[in-house]
């Protein structure tokens, strides 16, 4: 069963982490992660995202996220695993999962 890991962190803490530690967290994660998923791709900060929203016919574009939330959307991995457990596994070892979320979505079958 393929899932999607989406990576919501908070980008102040992740800011105040030791870089050279977690570069290398997400540098063994990734090396691991290739026997089971495909390489993940990250974002650039919420600061740089752009909100498009339809209602009644009327575009409108917003600076920012979405939602205004101590996490941000940071990226996404996906996982070809047996089980939901696995998945459950392997985002556990994202290191963003220290300092955010990452949430678990099956993936439809085409």
């Amino acid at each position: 069963m393929r899932y999607m890991m989406i990576i919501h962190h908070d980008e102040d803490a992740l800011a105040k982490a030791d870089q050279g530690k977690l570069w290398k967290e997400y540098a063994a994660f990734n090396e691991a992660l290739k026997k089971v998923g495909e390489p993940g791709q990250g974002l650039q900060p919420s600061s740089a995202a752009t909100t498009v929203r339809v209602n009644g016919g009327k575009t409108a574009v917003l600076d920012g996220p979405y939602a205004d939330t101590k996490e941000q959307f940071a990226g996404y991995y996906t996982v070809d695993v047996p089980d939901l457990d696995q998945a459950i596994a392997w985002a556990a070892r994202c290191p963003s999962a220290q300092y955010g979320s990452v949430e678990i979505r099956p993936l439809r079958e085409q």
